[in-house]
């Protein structure tokens, strides 16, 4: 099964914030075979990713057999080390990994899960959780029957508006009661100083974790944090491919770790990631866990699942499995089951 064409595009997405994400926003990639067989895989970096596609990962893909992925995966990141180790180029070569596992899916005529996991039940539901800004959207939430919510908290400020912040917590820990998970995410505005500030202030409301407090690549303040924090600390929404995840686990950087497929290194990664996590004995919650690609790694290889709601804007893929009652199920179609409109190639 020979590669024979690599193209991507950054589809329309009504609705999108009107930021990083429609600029830098997700890319579509399609690889075609000699067979009749097609891949599809979703990454990030906007036109920026689009370019290392098509001026330079197209060219070392053509003509090599589409099931090789781990060894594909392995030329890329070499083929690109000396500028890519991290940010848009790895951004867009996940989108050519999951294209090529939806293609090992497809000529296997499984789905994905199944593929790493034989033993996978599909018809499995998954709990989900949704991000929620105050106490309407949380109780709103718990009545769609979400297991869990996560507070965004960045409009609080940096440094935050502590006391505000912390009523905001105790309300939705009312909301949910003793019985669903709540998180907090601060999205990398703070310093060490405001997050153990907030961190000491919520302890007593049962927090799951405190994510991504300061900025990703602030290690030495996360080490601080770790050793400091009476919340646990999530992250690595934002770190790329193996190595870079080892960095965390070696370092104990994170009691909870939250890889993004579609931009930490796609699927191959993912997989790499679970496997160095549970020899850690370190959680693993994908970041945007209800999309279509990571949701087949939480299916088939984690312990403690728990799929994150995805961007409701980004509906250029047909197939996707639906939250029903705060849960979702994987298709059990071959490959990652989803197609992509022709529309999204204009």
């Amino acid at each position: 099964m020979r590669i024979t064409e690599v193209r991507a595009v950054q589809p329309a997405t009504p609705g999108a914030p009107a930021d990083w994400r429609t600029q830098l926003g997700q890319i579509v990639v399609h690889i075609a075979t000699d067979s009749a067989l097609h891949g599809y895989g979703v990454g990030g970096g906007g036109a920026a990713g689009i370019h290392v596609i098509e001026s330079v990962l197209r060219d070392f893909l053509i003509g090599k057999d589409a099931r090789d992925v781990e060894q594909l995966h392995a030329g890329m990141c070499r083929h690109t080390c000396f500028y890519g180790r991290a940010g848009l180029t790895i951004m867009a070569l996940s989108g050519v990994d999951l294209a090529l596992w939806d293609l090992r899916g497809k000529a296997a005529g499984q789905p994905v899960a199944r593929l790493l996991n034989k033993d996978v039940d599909l018809s499995r539901p998954l709990p989900t959780y949704l991000t929620v800004f105050d106490e309407q959207e949380t109780e709103a939430a718990l009545n769609a029957g979400h297991q869990a919510v996560k507070l965004h908290v960045e409009r609080f400020g940096a440094p935050p508006r502590v006391s505000a912040l912390c009523d905001q917590v105790t309300k939705a820990r009312d909301i949910l009661g003793n019985q669903g998970e709540l998180m907090i995410d601060a999205f990398a505005k703070w310093d060490v100083a405001s997050a153990l500030e907030v961190a000491n202030a919520i302890q007593k409301q049962d927090v799951a974790w405190l994510e991504e407090p300061i900025p990703p690549d602030d290690y030495t303040g996360y080490r601080e944090l770790v050793r400091k924090s009476p919340v646990p600390i999530a992250g690595g929404e934002h770190e790329y491919l193996a190595q870079g995840f080892q960095h965390l686990l070696d370092n104990r950087l994170h009691a909870v770790l939250q890889p993004d497929v579609n931009w930490c290194g796609g699927l191959t990664t993912l997989i790499d990631v679970y496997r160095r996590a549970q020899d850690a004995n370190v959680r693993v919650c994908p970041h945007r866990g209800c999309e279509p690609y990571a949701l087949h790694a939480i299916a088939a290889l984690d312990r403690q699942p728990l799929a994150e709601s995805g961007r409701a804007w980004f509906t250029c893929l047909d197939g996707a499995p639906a939250i029903e009652n705060g849960h979702i199920r994987l298709s059990d179609e071959p490959g990652f089951g989803i197609t992509v409109p022709a529309d999204v190639w204009k």
